[in-house]
């Protein structure tokens, strides 16, 4: 299915129904069965699956964090003169974590009254939940911040690293915690020891990463192919080498999407394109062909992918899987 969008596609997603759903530059949430919501007064900046129920939780630069479902849309928190860039919660759990400016905010969906607000120094790029919603990681400049979500009066342990940090992510075990910088690598800590994992070389910013096959594997863009971390063994990848799948010198990868727990991977090039993986045989499928803007938005969830790019293109495919046999 192809589709088409008046606006820059910021994030796809498939729901609890399995449906593709799609947030784009003008506020809209779409999904690709049809029913749309204009859920922001303004651009979609971030999107999330709601982790107990139907429907995405979007964050705008209206200073709204809003629950749209295709029935309808409500507004669950409010920073006002601030975008929500960011925004993160666990499946199952009933909090959500966003970023506001310099601060990092934590709400309870099962209890109105609940709130934390986590201030830093310098603005929150990215926030990240750890699997039980236990932990909550905030990139920021100069390193990491890890706080404990539903403690009100706390001190955060700071895991500094100098440089500009945009993205953060927990492995699904929760014994590393992964970032993106704003300069071309990934910088990497492991949890029990703060022990620092330098992974450099790079051509262009690590904009998208996915833990996969159980968390044994770290799959990044940013390079010609998919850059593809060991994960396996309590040290992670120190001292092992990535491996790279589908090197392309004509276009970068931009994006890239799994489940957790699968060995399926969804590519996103800055050409258009979109293939597919199986990352334990490196069997490739390609999945759409044709080249165009570059691709903003890639979501999988079982044989499915779906995508979207900075011109409103976007679309929802199977994945051929006879090709990855």
């Amino acid at each position: 299915m192809s589709l088409q969008f008046d606006a820059y596609v910021t994030a796809c997603l498939f729901d609890a129904d399995g449906e593709a759903v799609f947030a784009l530059g003008d506020g809209q949430v779409c999904w690709e069965g049809g029913p749309r919501q204009a859920a922001h007064d303004g651009a979609v900046l971030t999107a999330l699956r709601h982790p107990t129920a139907a429907g995405v939780i979007t964050g705008g630069d209206d200073g709204r964090l809003v629950w749209s479902r295709p029935e309808g849309a409500e507004t669950l928190a409010e920073a006002k003169g601030r975008w929500i860039e960011s925004a993160a919660a666990s499946p199952g759990a009933s909090l959500v974590a966003f970023g506001a400016g310099r601060e990092a905010r934590i709400l309870d969906l099962a209890d109105p009254k609940f709130s934390r607000v986590f201030a830093h120094e310098r603005s929150v790029a990215d926030v990240a939940l750890d699997a039980r919603a236990r932990r909550l990681a905030v990139a920021t400049y100069g390193g990491a911040a890890l706080w404990y979500a539903r403690i009100a009066d706390q001190q955060p342990v700071m895991l500094r690293w100098a440089g500009s940090h945009i993205g953060v992510a927990f492995s699904p075990d929760g014994k590393f915690l992964m970032s993106s910088m704003q300069e071309n690598a990934l910088h990497g800590w492991r949890l029990a020891d703060a022990r620092d994992m330098r992974m450099g070389g790079y051509p262009a910013k690590v904009r998208s990463l996915t833990f996969l096959n159980g968390g044994k594997m770290l799959a990044t863009a940013g390079a010609p192919g998919v850059v593809i971390w060991p994960f396996a063994g309590a040290d992670g990848p120190m001292g092992k080498q990535a491996m790279e799948i589908g090197f392309d010198e004509t276009a970068l990868v931009t994006r890239v999407a799994a489940e957790p727990d699968g060995t399926l991977l969804g590519v996103g090039l800055a050409d258009g394109r979109v293939w597919a993986c199986d990352v334990q045989t490196g069997r490739r499928a390609d999945v759409r062909t044709e080249t165009g803007a570059p691709i903003t938005a890639l979501a999988l969830a079982g044989e499915r992918v779906a995508w979207g790019d900075e011109e409103g293109g976007a679309g929802v495919a199977d994945i051929p899987m006879d090709a990855l046999t």
